[in-house]
């Protein structure tokens, strides 16, 4: 059975919710805050083999090609750890997804 809109949307939203629940866990742990202070209302990303961090506006989280990169994330990696979201793609190809969102 096929879902219709208002409830594929209502499934969108609440996984929404629980991807914007788990990002805002991350910035309460104190490893958020290694590189320096997160603004209000952002959360880090670590990008690459050499895990390079990026602050991205909770806005991001309702871009398609963003939820894309937090579907892998936690393919590949998960969200229960410490370490904070990792992104399992290359600095070249997160740039050009994120550029899409700005």
């Amino acid at each position: 059975m096929a879902l219709g809109k208002s409830e594929n949307r209502q499934t969108q939203a609440a996984s929404l919710k629980q991807i914007l629940k788990k990002c805002s866990s991350f910035c309460k742990r104190s490893s958020c805050n290694e590189g320096g202070v997160v603004p209000k209302g952002h959360f880090p990303v670590y990008v690459g083999e050499n895990r390079m961090r990026h602050i991205v506006p909770i806005a991001w989280l309702a871009h398609p090609e963003f939820q894309y990169l937090l579907r892998r994330a936690e393919e590949e990696y998960g969200f229960s750890h410490d370490m904070g979201i990792m992104i399992p793609c290359n600095e070249c190809v997160y740039q050009t997804l994120t550029s899409m969102i700005r």
